[in-house]
C-alpha cells in the first residue's frame, strides 16, 4: 500500500507560499488513488453517464478553491481531504441523476453504511473479475461475477467496506482506520478477516485465491 510521499509537508508549505506548480503537484499525485475511488463506487447506471475523469476535475476545482482555507487549518492529511471532497462531489452527482434512485436491492448491495457515495458489490465483483479472470474465460465471465457477487453481499458490510479501502483504493491501515472511525488495530484485524473470508469466497468459486494479497 502507498503511503503519502515524505515531500508532501514540504510542497504544502510552498502551495502556501503561492507555488502553482507545488499545488500541481500535489493534486496530479494523487490522480488514480482518487479515480480508482470512484470508478469502484459509482453506481453501474450512472457510470454510463458520468466519466470518473469529470467528477475528478470538478473536486479538484472545488479543492482550488478551498486550498487556502485548508492550508490555515489542516485537520486531516492533504490526500484524505482530497479523498473527502471528491465523495462530496460524487454524491452531488448521484442526487443530481434522478435514474441512479431506481435500483435494484438484489444487484446492487452498498458497501457501507457511513458518509460515502452507495457503492456496489456489483462494482466489487466486476473489479475482482478484472484481476482473476482471463480473456479465454470471457463466456463464463458474467456466471462467475454474478456468483461472485452474491457471496460478496453475504459479507457484513464493513467487511466490503474495508477490503474496497484497502485492497481495491489502495489505503493505507491508518488512513483506512480514520476513514471508518476505527482504531488502526481494528482496522487492521477486521482487513485480515474480511480478506480471510473473500479467500474462502473465492477458492469456492474455483479461483486462484493466490492473485490476492
Amino acid at each position: 500500500m502507498s503511503h503519502e510521499r515524505d515531500d508532501t509537508t514540504a510542497l504544502l508549505q510552498k502551495a502556501d507560499s503561492g507555488d502553482q506548480t507545488a499545488v500541481e503537484e500535489l493534486f496530479s499525485r494523487h490522480r488514480a488513488r482518487l479515480r480508482r475511488m470512484v470508478q469502484l463506487r459509482m453506481s453501474p447506471i450512472l457510470r454510463g453517464r458520468v466519466d470518473a475523469s469529470d467528477v475528478i476535475q470538478e473536486s479538484f476545482l472545488e479543492a482550488w478553491r478551498r486550498l487556502d482555507d485548508y492550508l490555515k487549518s489542516p485537520t486531516m492529511p492533504f490526500f484524505l481531504w482530497l479523498r473527502f471532497l471528491t465523495r462530496q462531489r460524487l454524491f452531488a452527482i448521484h442526487n443530481r441523476h434522478a435514474g441512479v434512485k431506481a435500483r435494484d436491492p438484489r444487484r446492487e448491495v452498498a458497501l457501507y453504511d457511513g458518509a460515502m457515495p452507495e457503492a456496489s458489490t456489483e462494482a466489487l465483483a466486476f473489479q475482482l473479475m478484472g484481476k482473476l479472470a482471463s480473456p479465454s474465460e470471457a463466456l463464463i465471465r458474467a456466471d462467475l461475477q454474478l456468483r461472485l457477487q452474491e457471496g460478496l453481499d453475504a459479507l457484513e458490510p464493513e467487511e466490503r467496506e474495508i477490503l474496497a479501502l484497502r485492497h481495491f483504493e489502495q489505503l493505507t491501515s491508518a488512513e483506512a482506520a480514520k476513514e471508518m472511525h476505527i482504531s488502526e488495530a481494528a482496522a487492521a484485524k477486521r482487513y485480515l478477516r474480511a480478506l480471510r473470508r473473500l479467500k474462502g469466497l473465492l477458492v469456492g468459486l474455483g479461483f486462484n485465491a493466490e492473485a490476492l494479497p
